[in-house]
């Protein structure tokens, strides 16, 4: 069995793969320079077409910021930009976007702070969001404990042979860490509850005159808390100023979020269960049992593990997988344990498949995702008192869940 290691992670006991591996301690992203991630591409361009997929490597900057950069400069329409995933604003990281209409050598050419074009050529389709394999890594860990090289070669050995636990972590829960309770709020229509932590809790920010506008909503000084956050806090603000409108409004009042940020709400809250689910399961998440629905990371299809002894090897070869759930109203259940597992994490919050069959454009739907990853050119370097750190990951899968393993430090 599996030994428990307490996380500062809401308090509550998380499990580690690698338990046994003492971790490294340390810190990482101290400078951009500490965290690399270039996008391993699923084709290649062809060379002709009317877009320009161009390789670009920005410090600093989230995906969004500089496809409106690029956008700007070119004098073309963002909507019309196409890019493979998401990338967030901190570190150095590498990854093409293509852009309708323009020649390479213009693309180029362009000189924009944050961002440098290391590559451009013409392809015939628009780049769309999962056109990627994956993602690879290197990451400086600072100040590591002694035996860091050693203790993290072991927990890659560990994660190379049964997977990396394919957990979304801290960062899908937003700056307070409590976007999946917003979520869960939501789909109880418990209105007052989704308004209180959207506003926030003053415990958990250290901006000043953030954390007085959240103490004087809390002490019932509407008005005050308004005139507090500052201008950039567009939803805490429209919010508040429908409860100034309407004190007993609740549900009012939260209807002024856009349908957007209340799915991304919904999303964390599955996301949560899913980190749950995976917890309970991890000592046998890399084994199959009759009932599961299995993932096939071949091409991500799905289904239901009938004969134990055909699929059992197919686990062991990493072919195939145990999935767990992303809650929705047309999700694939399992039958037998896991089955079980999933109806008991979902009545504890009171909640039904039905419950996501919601109006407004919010229906979530549900799939299933597997419990595991594989990690593939694994490698660790002592420099100094740092560690090196390279792996590939497939497309979605995170670099804190193999951070953590290792570090074994929030």
């Amino acid at each position: 069995m599996l030994r428990l290691r307490k996380r500062i992670q809401g308090g509550a006991l998380s499990i580690y793969l690698t338990a046994e591996v003492p971790g490294t301690g340390g810190t990482i992203k101290g400078s951009p320079e500490d965290f690399l991630v270039e996008e391993i591409p699923a084709y290649l361009p062809s060379g002709q077409g009317e877009h320009c997929f161009a390789v670009l490597e920005k410090r600093g900057i989230a995906t969004l910021e500089a496809l409106r950069r690029i956008a700007k400069t070119l004098g073309v329409q963002e909507r019309d930009l196409g890019y493979a995933g998401m990338k967030d604003a901190i570190g150095i990281t590498r990854q093409t976007v293509s852009i309708p209409r323009v020649a390479p050598d213009k693309v180029l050419a362009l000189e924009i702070p944050g961002i440098k074009i290391l590559s451009a050529s013409m392809h015939g389709n628009k780049l769309r969001l999962g056109h990627l394999k994956g993602n690879r890594f290197v990451i400086r860990v600072r100040d590591v404990a002694q035996g860091a090289a050693k203790h993290a070669g072991a927990a890659l050995e560990v994660m190379t042979r049964r997977g990396v636990p394919n957990r979304f972590g801290v960062q899908r829960y937003g700056a307070q860490g409590n976007t999946h309770e917003i979520g869960a709020a939501m789909l109880r229509r418990e209105f007052k509850s989704a308004v209180d932590r959207l506003i926030g809790d003053p415990a958990a920010v250290t901006d000043e005159r953030w954390r007085q506008a959240i103490e004087a909503y809390r002490r019932g000084e509407v008005e005050e808390s308004l005139a507090l956050f500052p201008g950039h806090f567009r939803v805490e603000r429209e919010l508040l100023t429908r409860l100034v409108q309407r004190p007993d409004g609740l549900e009012r009042a939260f209807n002024s979020v856009q349908p957007r940020m209340k799915r991304l709400y919904l999303s964390a809250f599955q996301s949560s269960l899913f980190d749950l689910v995976l917890e309970k399961r991890l000592d046998s998440f890399d084994k199959v049992n009759v009932g599961d629905i299995a993932f096939k990371h071949e091409n991500g299809a799905c289904f239901l593990v009938q004969d134990l002894a055909a699929e059992a090897p197919r686990a062991e070869a990493f072919d195939i997988s145990p999935t767990g759930p992303m809650f929705g109203c047309t999700m694939m259940e399992p039958h037998g344990a896991q089955g079980e597992l999933e109806r008991e994490v979902l009545a504890a919050q009171e909640l039904t498949l039905e419950s996501f069959n919601l109006s407004g454009g919010l229906r979530m739907e549900g799939e299933r995702r597997p419990l595991r990853v594989p990690i593939a050119g694994a490698d660790v370097q002592q420099e100094g008192a740092d560690l090196l750190v390279g792996f590939s990951l497939p497309r979605g899968a995170y670099a804190t869940c193999v951070m953590s393993e290792i570090m074994k430090s929030e």
